[in-house]
């Protein structure tokens, strides 16, 4: 196994084990009958967090958070309908900074966190 493939493994972990403990924290605290799910795919390195379920009459479905991993190792936050300043999250759990892409900004936007 390469530095690369250890990279992206550590960053899987890293990636599930946030969204794992946002979708409990958030599920613990929704009144509503909302649900906040993880979905994980480690083969092709996408990872999401979706919130879910119905209020009154109206079927809720919305991705929160949603990450690729690719092949070179970067993580590409593709989209972030939260508050929540994730790169900085994933930094304090070990990211590099220059691994992390907010590519849901136009390039020219994109600052590195270094």
């Amino acid at each position: 196994m390469d530095a690369i493939d250890e990279k992206i493994i550590k960053y899987q972990e890293i990636i599930y084990q946030y969204l794992e403990e946002l979708a409990a924290k958030r599920n613990n605290a929704s009144a509503q009958h909302l649900e906040y799910q993880v979905i994980s795919d480690t083969k092709r390195n996408h990872f999401q967090l979706v919130r879910l379920g119905w209020v009154k009459y109206k079927f809720v479905h919305l991705v929160l958070l949603h990450f690729d991993i690719k092949p070179t190792g970067e993580i590409w936050l593709q989209l972030n309908n939260t508050e929540i300043l994730v790169d900085r999250e994933l930094v304090l759990r070990g990211v590099n900074p220059a691994d992390i892409v907010i590519a849901f900004q136009p390039e020219y936007m994109r600052q590195a966190l270094a």
